[in-house]
């Protein structure tokens, strides 16, 4: 079995079912006796350049360790989802468990955001 990262952008009008589209891959990739290493929901981001009109998509990443057949499936599953943009299989060398960069920004951005929200109702009383 070898390592892959899958990067995959979805519309920005089904953000909500994304959670739902991640439970379903994972099912997918658990149920041939494959394994996830990380999974990683960066949210709705700025696109690098507009697809099918689009400035913003909901992006996720999932780090996983299968064979062919998984994987071919994974893609099946991509490409016949209306919902999914775009996806990008890479294969790595090794299993990545660490967030990765883009996961640390994400979190850094929540971070300043609890801290504005926590801040502004102090200032209005």
């Amino acid at each position: 079995m070898r390592h892959y990262e899958i990067t995959f952008i979805v519309h920005p009008d089904q953000s909500k079912q994304v959670s739902a589209m991640i439970e379903k891959y994972k099912s997918m990739i658990i149920s041939r006796g494959n394994y996830i290493h990380r999974v990683e929901d960066w949210g709705r981001r700025q696109l690098a350049y507009m697809i099918e009109k689009l400035a913003k998509a909901h992006y996720a990443c999932i780090n996983i360790e299968c064979d062919k057949v998984t994987l071919n499936e994974l893609e099946q599953a991509f490409k016949f989802n209306d919902a999914v943009l775009r996806y990008l299989i890479v294969k790595m060398k090794k299993a990545e468990t660490n967030p990765s960069p883009m996961m640390k920004e994400v979190q850094r951005e929540d971070a300043k955001k609890a801290a504005v929200q926590q801040q502004a109702p102090e200032g209005q009383t």
